[in-house]
């Protein structure tokens, strides 16, 4: 499991570029805070030699999954706490429990800085939040 601004990362295949070569169904983690986004550990060797042989080639797209010997996808994001493909609001919503968790011992431990960017965190992740019930009660998602 991945953390990035106090609490865990969400699990997804992407594309990425590199140089000029754009590298699609890259499994990833990406903070939805700060959007910071992280090649999975398993394949990160795996991608790095594609992604210097492509831009090599100078292919301008090439599909990560065509080249990888990569485990299966639920094999690579069984450690990741929350998966894309879920209900977003459900996903942000356990985001604010295991911050809210988190602050609980970063104030036990008198922790300021990690309690601040563990409050930041919460205002951002509330802010998504009442955004995804207001789309979620004018029917925006389902």
């Amino acid at each position: 499991m991945s953390f990035c601004c106090g609490a865990s990362m969400i699990g997804t295949k992407g594309s990425i570029r590199h140089l000029r070569t754009q590298i699609h169904n890259v499994p990833i983690l990406f903070c939805p805070v700060c959007h910071r986004i992280e090649v999975h550990y398993l394949v990160e060797d795996e991608y790095e030699i594609l992604a210097e042989y492509a831009g090599g080639d100078g292919a301008s797209e090439v599909d990560f999954e065509d080249y990888s010997d990569a485990p299966l996808h639920d094999a690579l994001f069984e450690n990741c706490v929350n998966q894309e493909h879920e209900d977003p609001l459900a996903l942000v919503t356990n985001q604010i429990d295991m911050a809210l968790d988190l602050l609980r011992i970063a104030k036990g431990l008198d922790d300021v800085e990690w309690e601040y960017q563990l409050k930041n965190r919460l205002r951002v992740m509330s802010g998504r939040r009442d955004k995804l019930r207001r789309k979620k009660t004018t029917g925006g998602y389902r």
